[in-house]
């Protein structure tokens, strides 16, 4: 419903390599590292975003999305589902051109926005989980 396999495909295809991630933080207990690990063996660049904006897997973190210099082509959400309506519209605003919501990471009000704005979206989905299906 919320992540059919083509939508699924064209991001983790087609979309772009650079994928910010909120939420990674230097913390290996939380699923967001191991995440953004596999994303890496997978070809893709990190970008941890986190209020710490620690430097994550060899790769610079920043504050915020506004505060990534460059453009971002995914943003992958690791935060409670109360706050990822906001990451969301950052998301939109940055020019993303794909937002992924982290499994149990719902709301439906923004990703009736974030498709509306034109921007695909997948939710309640784990790319890491993804990605090694698509061969």
């Amino acid at each position: 419903m919320y992540a059919d396999p083509a939508t699924i495909r064209r991001i983790l295809t087609g979309t772009g390599d650079t994928w910010a991630v909120v939420g990674l933080s230097g913390n290996r207990e939380r699923a967001a590292y191991g995440v953004a690990e596999v994303l890496q063996r997978f070809g893709k660049r990190i970008v941890p975003i986190h209020p710490k904006a620690e430097t994550v897997h060899g790769e610079q973190g920043y504050a915020t999305l506004a505060d990534v210099p460059f453009p971002v082509d995914v943003v992958d959400v690791f935060v409670n589902s109360e706050h990822a309506g906001r990451v969301a519209d950052e998301a939109v605003a940055a020019g993303a051109k794909a937002v992924w919501f982290q499994l149990g990471v719902i709301d439906e009000s923004a990703y009736g926005r974030t498709r509306d704005a034109g921007v695909d979206m997948v939710m309640d989905r784990c790319p890491a989980i993804e990605i090694p299906r698509l061969d």
